[in-house]
């Protein structure tokens, strides 16, 4: 055998120890490998589970503090809400209960009146919806044929029993907005029954709630700036609620109905709490109404003719302008009259709010020259838009109404408290409330009847209002009648 021959087979076994130990270093390597990648998997892992939790308390944190800020917030307005209804006296004398009160009927009636708005005129032609408005106008006076002779007299009568009529006004309209929203989910008869009760049950407790206003004044606070305190509370009820009420209204009408339901029944408890205060009669005789006929101040009488001419202009305004400005728009604004009359309107309820804003903040008010400035202004500023009508002499309109019909009802308010005996108060307030919405519905019969000419309309309402409030200066420049004699 040759030396060729004899070294082969070891020179195999070689190759095959070779080949054996690259395969054991490639599978070591491997699985060093697969450590490697498992440990950075499970890195990894680590790494993004720890982030997962970081993120997931971050955000949880992040939440608990949006939490903490809304009801750090929530709790803020509520306080400062409750320090402005006690301040000056209004926590000691129990005033302050009536301002949140009222702040629950301003909440319930706005969404009463969200629930009913519909199609009174865009969805339907002019001259239909004018006879709507007239026959909604008519029917707007049937409360107060109610309220006036009846319901009036009825609490001066009874002195003592404040306390459970406000809390019966608020209960009716709770049990009225609960069938009201069986009536509009179902297409119920009871509709307008239900609806002309909560137009009555509002109105008395108008008269109830400003005839309890003097026996819970601070001697801090003047009438004036107590009414407008208690009418402020009022617009952030309103404001507050309209959105609610919308929001509930978008599941259906009925839903805004239910809602208000839950205001009037917090409302109801709230005027079950007032003090007892409110039922208390120092020093008032026996009412004797309906043996003699009352003598109204000479104070008030100016107060009530003033504010007659305010509502009668506001009423003209409200259907007058509502037609006009849908039909005859401005340049610009043909397609979107309902953002027009917005704007009128909404120029209205700024200049209401201010004019019980300054009510609220003006120290000294004298009513009886405030409510004739007031009519004035009114007087003065419809000559001005009647002779440059556009827009925005329509705005300054809208806001000059808004205020001086606020600021003029304060000031109403505050005569009859000051001036008419407390016996007689209730039956003061319901009447005064029938005149003036008998003007108000006279001035929007005014705006319904006349052809839709800006210059033509507004002349006549300029021209009515100028020798109204003549007449009104001229009998409050007179000398006073002695007392005892008939002052109407």
């Amino acid at each position: 055998m040759s030396l060729e021959d004899s070294t082969r087979p070891p020179a195999a076994e070689g190759e095959q120890g070779s080949a054996s130990d690259r395969q054991a270093t490639r599978a070591a390597r491997a699985r060093a490998v697969g450590r490697r990648v498992g440990g950075g998997t499970r890195r990894v892992a680590g790494v993004s589970a720890r982030g997962t939790a970081r993120a997931g308390a971050a955000t949880g944190r992040g939440a608990r503090r949006a939490g903490q800020a809304t009801g750090s917030a929530a709790g803020f307005t509520v306080r400062a809400a409750r320090r402005a209804s006690h301040a000056e006296g209004a926590g000691q004398s129990g005033l302050f209960r009536l301002i949140e009160l009222h702040a629950f009927n301003a909440a319930g009636d706005a969404a009463v009146a969200i629930s009913l708005a519909g199609t009174l005129f865009f969805q339907v032609p002019t001259e239909q919806a004018r006879g709507q408005v007239a026959l909604f106008l008519a029917m707007t006076m049937l409360p107060f044929a109610i309220v006036a002779p009846l319901i009036g007299p009825l609490l001066d009568r009874f002195g003592h029993g404040r306390r459970w009529a406000v809390g019966t006004t608020m209960a009716m309209r709770a049990f009225l907005c609960w069938v009201l929203a069986g009536a509009v989910a179902t297409g119920s008869v009871a509709l307008f029954p239900a609806a002309l009760g909560c137009l009555v049950a509002s109105k008395a407790y108008g008269v109830t709630r400003a005839a309890a206003v003097p026996r819970l004044l601070p001697d801090q606070l003047s009438l004036v700036k107590a009414n407008s305190r208690i009418s402020l509370a009022g617009v952030a009820g309103a404001a507050v609620s309209a959105p609610l009420a919308v929001l509930a209204s978008t599941v259906g009408p009925q839903w805004s109905l239910r809602y208000a339901f839950a205001v009037f029944v917090a409302g109801t408890v709230l005027a079950v709490l007032l003090p007892s205060r409110v039922d208390r009669s120092v020093g008032e005789a026996d009412s004797d109404i309906g043996r003699r006929r009352a003598v109204v101040p000479r104070a008030v009488v100016v107060g009530l003719r003033s504010n007659a001419g305010l509502r009668l202009l506001s009423g003209f305004l409200t259907m007058f302008m509502a037609f006009l400005l849908r039909d005859r728009p401005f340049p610009g604004w043909e397609d979107r009259p309902e953002l027009l009359l917005g704007l009128v309107i909404g120029a209205a309820g700024i200049g209401s709010t201010v004019g019980i804003a300054l009510g609220s903040m003006l120290r000294n008010v004298k009513p009886e020259v405030t409510v004739v400035v007031a009519l004035l202004a009114d007087a003065a500023v419809t000559v001005v838009v009647a002779a440059f009508y556009g827009l925005p002499t329509a705005v300054l309109l809208g806001l000059t109404a808004g205020l001086a019909q606020s600021f003029g009802k304060l000031s109403l308010d505050a005569l009859i408290q000051r001036e008419v005996p407390e016996r007689t108060q209730a039956s003061a307030f319901a009447r005064s409330e029938m005149l003036l919405q008998l003007s108000w519905v006279v001035g929007g019969f005014i705006g319904i009847a006349l052809p839709l000419v800006p210059q033509l309309g507004l002349g006549v309402a300029a021209a009515i209002l100028v020798a109204w409030s003549g007449w009104v200066v001229s009998a409050a420049r007179r000398p006073a009648m002695p007392r005892g004699s008939s002052a109407a």
